[in-house]
């Protein structure tokens, strides 16, 4: 079981001699992250598991830390009204984060397009719940500061700090200020480059990260995508890039629910965009392609920094709700279960092709597929 370390853990670790990216506690052991797709969820599913859901969480529960997204605001108390049409509107009751708890999640990131779903009450009513659940999360806070500071989650195998972001879609008045709470964005400029002060902060983050935790996870929530949203953009494996000389150990990306590649940087994995472990959307049938029902557990193993391998776990959701609410009631829709036969194959091969013009090469055994490093 992990503790949680509150970010205020940080005061008096900035002092020590450190290099980014090397171990402060805990060397010696494998320390096993697993990440996620996004989690889109609008309905708590642990209280009624429907099949597959065991087997997920078995394979998730293999992990010292597991990685998501909320893709959510939460609609606790102090949350505001809607701003945004309910078919588009990513709202949940605080009951969801049960869910994740069910399957070992244990560090959340909360930067995204749909965090101020709810307004900046409901970012913070999310703070709230989440602080209650006794999950560790990054990515929004009560100023900017806070929403740029990073996480920390002590496990029995190391500490793992998580730096969020989000660049793109932030709707107006939810991104965090001085005195505003919101989302750590990092702003595009109208020449296509990115904000300086916003990069500095975050990479700062980061740094400060590296110098208190065995492992550090850089965080992106991008909607600025390519024409082919499956492509990664070159500015974003820049960034990724700059976020790992900054300290981190991983980057994790999400944003359009569509797999893309991975790259080894480093002897760091970029993980450019993971899909959705979760897709409770309201949105009609076929709005989306098949493959944005398909997706991915990237399993991890560390030994004081160092990647020791990294095994791809294929999985699938489904598009038509499956109780009695209708095809498209989210409470029973896009709900994640490990992938098999064809369909693993499917999701691997795709991953392995939208890889490999990084140089990234994976081997095959049944159902999973194997980095190799």
């Amino acid at each position: 079981m992990s503790t949680l370390n509150r970010r205020g853990m940080m005061v008096g670790l900035a002092g020590l001699a450190v290099m980014p990216g090397g171990p402060a506690v805990g060397a010696g052991g494998v320390l096993r992250l697993t990440a996620t797709g996004q989690a889109l969820l609008q309905a708590e599913i642990s209280a009624r598991p429907y099949e597959g859901f065991a087997d997920l969480a078995a394979r998730l529960a293999q992990a010292d830390a597991v990685f998501t997204q909320l893709e959510s605001a939460l609609d606790a108390p102090g949350a505001g009204p809607p701003t945004r049409a309910a078919e588009l509107e990513h709202a949940a009751p605080p009951d969801v984060l049960r869910t994740l708890r069910a399957l070992s999640v244990n560090l959340v990131a909360t930067a995204g397009n749909h965090a101020f779903d709810l307004g900046t009450g409901g970012v913070l009513a999310t703070l709230a719940a989440l602080d209650a659940a006794g999950l560790a999360h990054a990515g929004t806070g009560a100023d900017r500061a806070a929403a740029a500071a990073p996480a920390f989650v002590d496990t029995p195998a190391g500490r793992v700090a998580l730096v969020a972001m989000a660049a793109g879609k932030i709707r107006e008045g939810g991104a965090a200020t001085a005195d505003r709470a919101g989302v750590n964005e990092i702003r595009r400029r109208p020449d296509g480059t990115f904000d300086p002060a916003d990069e500095s902060l975050t990479l700062a983050a980061i740094t400060r990260a590296a110098a208190g935790a065995d492992l550090v996870v850089a965080y992106h929530h991008n909607h600025y995508w390519a024409d082919d949203p499956a492509a990664t953009p070159d500015w974003l494996a820049a960034w990724a890039r700059r976020c790992v000389d900054a300290g981190a150990h991983v980057f994790v990306g999400h944003g359009h629910p569509a797999l893309q590649g991975i790259e080894v940087y480093r002897g760091r994995p970029l993980l450019y965009d993971l899909g959705g472990l979760f897709f409770q959307t309201r949105t009609p049938l076929g709005r989306y392609p098949a493959e944005a029902w398909q997706s991915v557990l990237a399993e991890m193993a560390f030994r004081d920094g160092a990647l020791q391998g990294l095994e791809l776990v294929p999985v699938v959701l489904n598009e038509r709700a499956e109780g009695t609410g209708g095809e498209t009631d989210p409470a029973t829709r896009g709900l994640p279960r490990l992938a098999r036969g064809a369909e693993a194959a499917a999701i691997l091969d795709r991953l392995a092709a939208r890889s490999a013009p990084f140089g990234t090469r994976f081997t095959r055994q049944g159902d999973r597929a194997t980095l190799i490093v």
